[in-house]
């Protein structure tokens, strides 16, 4: 798309992540490779095209209203994990805690690409992004059974690190060690936002 702007630095996939079960919770099982579909990821349990809305939309829509899937791929990043596990003051945070499906190195502060970013692995496949993925209290229970004390200030220690979600724009295979090439939208601020 002409209007992105491809960014001079390149990302690499850390590890791959993918659990068919929703019902066990967020954690995921590391797998050496994904195959993305329109999708989402291959049995995965996120992967569908449309899906019900829940609490995150209900400014929105009534919760239960099938919307398009922009929720089918989490991503996390290496540094943004360390920095939270510094913050929660604990020696580290494993992804699978967070129902990640990837975890990236190199590039920075991943959570605040804009929505409309592009990244793009060595296959060709493609994610669209999203939004932030807003800590919440899951991961924090998570993280709170493995280091008492610790984890239920998560929400707001990962606030802006938390990682993003996307979906699928082409097809393809993502394997650990990937590099990812990332285009953004251009950055301009919408004025109008407290208008009448």
């Amino acid at each position: 798309m002409a209007i992105l702007q491809k960014l001079e630095w390149t990302g690499r996939v850390v590890s791959c992540f993918a659990s068919p079960e929703r019902e066990t919770g967020l954690q995921k099982v590391r797998q050496p490779t994904l195959d993305l579909n329109f999708d989402g990821i291959v049995g995965d349990c996120h992967a569908s095209r449309l899906r019900p809305s829940d609490s995150r939309m209900l400014k929105q829509y009534k919760r239960g209203t099938e919307v398009i899937n922009t929720r089918q791929v989490s991503l996390v990043s290496e540094e943004e994990l360390a920095d939270i596990a510094a913050a929660l003051d604990v020696p580290a945070l494993d992804p699978t805690w967070l129902g990640t499906n990837l975890v990236t190195t190199g590039i920075p502060d991943l959570t605040l690409l804009p929505p409309a970013s592009r990244l793009m692995f060595t296959s060709g496949a493609t994610l669209i992004i999203d939004l932030e993925n807003a800590p919440c209290r899951f991961p924090a229970e998570i993280i709170e059974a493995h280091y008492p004390g610790h984890g239920l200030v998560f929400p707001q220690k990962a606030r802006h690190k938390r990682g993003l979600v996307g979906f699928v724009e082409k097809a393809g295979q993502i394997r650990e060690g990937d590099e990812i090439i990332v285009f953004i939208p251009p950055q301009r601020l919408y004025a109008n936002i407290n208008r009448p």
